[in-house]
C-alpha cells in the first residue's frame, strides 16, 4: 500500500487574528498537487482554530497542537479532545519536543495523550526525536524506539496515527539532518515498528521528518524511502511552506 504524502505545518505559539487571515489566504489561493497525492494538515493555535476552521480551503485540514490526557473536567488551561471533536478538528500533535522538555511531557504522559486521543475519534501526530546530547551519545535510535515503544504500548489500532521524527537539535536551530540522517532513523523507526506491533503496520504508517525543513531542502528530503511527509515549523508561517507541499510530486514521480 503508497504511503500518501503528508505535509503539516506546525504555528507554533505565533500569530494574531489579522495574521492568521494573511496565512489562510496564501494557502487558500496556492496551487498545489491534489489531495491524492499529498495530505495537507495546519496546525494553529487553540484560540484561532475555530477562525481558520471556517476560512481554509476544504482540502486542507486542521490540527490542534495539544490536548488533554483524558476527559475534560477540573484542569484549568488545558483543552480536551473532546472539545476538538466537538469544534471538528480532526487531526491532533502530541509529543512535540518543545512540550516534553519545557513541560515535561515524559514518554508514559505521551502515550496515554495517543491513546486517550484516538479512543475521541482524533487522528494524531506523534512526536519523537532526540537531542543533540543524545545524538553524539549514539543512543539516536534508543530514545526514539523508547518514545514510539511508550505509544505502541497503548495503542492497537494505528491507522490514525502519524509518526514525527523530529531531532531536537534541528528544530528552529536551521541544523537540519542530512537525507541520508534522516533516512536511517525513519528506517530504524519503520524496523522497531515491523519487529515489535507487525509488517502491516510498519509498511502502512507515515513517518513524517521535521527539523528546519525548508524549500531548499524539502525536495531531497522527500526523496528518501521512508521520509513520508514533514512537520514543518517557521517555514509554515511563510510562503515557502507552499513549496514544501509541492516538494510531494517527487514521492508520485519516482
Amino acid at each position: 500500500m503508497a504511503r500518501k504524502f503528508i505535509v503539516g505545518g506546525n504555528w507554533k505559539c505565533n500569530g494574531t487574528a489579522e495574521e492568521v487571515k494573511k496565512i489562510v489566504t496564501m494557502l487558500n489561493e496556492a496551487e498545489v498537487p491534489s489531495e491524492d497525492v499529498v495530505e495537507v494538515v495546519v496546525s494553529p493555535p487553540f484560540v484561532f482554530l475555530t477562525l481558520v476552521k471556517n476560512l481554509l480551503r476544504s482540502d486542507f485540514h486542521i490540527a490542534a497542537q495539544n490536548c488533554w490526557v483524558r476527559k475534560g473536567g477540573a484542569f484549568t488551561g488545558e483543552v480536551s479532545a473532546e472539545m476538538l471533536v466537538n469544534l471538528g478538528v480532526p487531526w491532533v500533535i502530541l509529543g512535540h519536543s518543545e512540550r516534553r522538555a519545557l513541560l515535561n511531557e515524559s514518554n508514559e504522559f505521551v502515550g496515554d495523550k495517543v491513546a486517550y486521543a484516538l479512543s475521541q475519534g482524533l487522528k494524531v501526530i506523534a512526536c519523537v526525536g532526540e537531542t543533540l546530547e543524545q545524538r553524539e551519545s549514539g543512543s539516536t535510535v534508543a530514545v526514539v524506539a523508547a518514545q514510539t515503544k511508550a505509544i505502541a504500548e497503548k495503542t492497537s489500532n494505528w491507522d490514525n496515527v502519524v509518526l514525527a521524527y523530529e531531532p531536537v537539535w534541528a528544530i528552529g536551530t536551521g541544523k537540519v539532518a542530512s537525507p541520508a540522517q534522516a533516512q536511517e532513523v525513519h528506517f530504524e523507526l519503520r524496523k522497531w515498528l515491523k519487529d515489535n506491533v507487525g509488517a502491516e503496520v510498519a509498511a502502512s504508517t507515515r513517518i513524517m521528518y521535521g527539523g528546519s525543513v525548508n524549500g531548499g531542502n524539502c525536495k531531497e528530503l522527500a526523496s528518501q524511502p521512508d521520509v513520508d511527509g514533514f512537520l514543518v515549523g517557521g517555514a509554515s508561517l511563510k510562503p515557502e511552506f507552499i513549496d514544501i507541499i509541492k516538494s510531494a510530486t517527487v514521492k508520485k514521480n519516482a
